[in-house]
């Protein structure tokens, strides 16, 4: 059931966040799609919840479990920039905004990567936290090697991000080079 919920959650996430935005720009209707997108943290709530009573009323901590930290630390770390960067894209394409700016070349991409790595970080420590914490909560009573092991994993992702951002500032990309005019 909680792998179900996690599902559902996510495909809620992306109902919420296409509902709000078509409300803002298709609908001409800001403040109605402001408030659609702002109900996205009660998906992770109930979530958290969910995960917490499962816990509580004896299930063995295992994958599932592991899974819903990293889903909670994911979106608190980049849920709000997601809203933010396809908001963005949506004022652009269907409100008539500005193109929205790329994350560029050279040291500013490498820069831009770096920024998302500490969201990872922050994802990681959010989802380390929550293991911690139902760690501690099951105690002695329940085999919490699975726990751990989600841990590891959220350490491990961070480590790859990181990784794949060093990558940009070592070989920064570069700008396409510009097609030339031929007389």
């Amino acid at each position: 059931m909680l792998v179900t919920l996690i599902i559902v959650c996510e495909a809620g996430f992306w109902v919420l966040l296409t509902g709000g935005l078509a409300l803002r720009y298709l609908a001409k209707k800001p403040r109605l799609g402001a408030a659609v997108l702002l109900c996205e943290p009660l998906l992770e709530l109930v979530l958290f919840v969910v995960t917490a009573l499962d816990l509580r009323a004896g299930a063995e901590p295992d994958g599932k479990h592991g899974l819903a930290a990293l889903y909670i630390g994911f979106t608190a770390a980049y849920g709000h920039y997601t809203v933010k960067w396809l908001d963005g894209h949506a004022a652009y394409r269907l409100g008539g905004g500005p193109k929205p700016a790329g994350a560029g070349y050279g040291k500013a991409r490498a820069v831009h990567e770096w920024k998302l790595v500490a969201r990872t970080v922050l994802a990681a420590a959010v989802a380390i936290a929550l293991l911690q914490a139902a760690i501690w909560y099951v105690g002695g009573s329940g085999d919490t090697a699975p726990l751990r092991a989600w841990q590891f994993t959220a350490l491990r992702v961070t480590g790859i991000h990181a990784l794949i951002a060093a990558t940009y500032t070592v070989w920064p990309k570069r700008a396409p080079a510009k097609a030339g005019i031929r007389g």
